[in-house]
């Protein structure tokens, strides 16, 4: 073989190779990867039943509901605004998780249109503080006000 067959042949399967890893990667991307729909994609269609969704907005006050037999069954509703999907999930809610908070549920819909949830997740905003130390600065900023008052 000649060296400019060899390096043709290097070449095609090193190509072959770089398309193969391509395909591969983008195989797991699009078994890993899900963005969010919202309630009114849903209302309009263009999420389909039979596929795993992430449905994200805003939890509707009042809308929070536990099972009295059982504290791990939960029903709420997620709004955006102009449409709302009620959302059925059995587990434990992240703690940020509130009434009028985001938030985005996992699942599948059901016939009747409600999101059969399997995980949710609670969205918070970008100035995020956990809640032990939300608790700390209160007390240190009520403090201070109090030595500046006595003053």
């Amino acid at each position: 073989m000649t060296p400019r067959r060899k390096r043709l042949l290097l070449i095609l399967v090193a190509a072959a190779l770089l398309v193969a890893a391509g395909v591969f990667v983008k195989q797991a991307f699009r078994s890993n990867l899900m963005f969010y729909v919202t309630p009114s994609d849903i209302a309009s269609g263009s999420a389909h039943a039979s596929e795993t969704l992430r449905v994200g907005g805003m939890v509707q006050a009042g809308s929070l509901q536990r099972s009295p037999g059982d504290a791990l069954d939960v029903r709420f509703t997620l709004m955006d605004g102009k449409n709302s999907v009620p959302v059925i999930y059995h587990g434990v809610l992240p703690d940020l998780f509130a009434e009028g908070k985001g938030a985005i549920a996992q699942g599948r819909l059901d016939g009747s249109g409600a999101l059969v949830a399997t995980e949710v997740l609670a969205k918070h905003d970008e100035n995020y503080t956990p809640p032990k130390t939300h608790v700390a600065m209160q007390a240190a900023q009520s403090a201070q006000s109090a030595t500046g008052a006595a003053q």
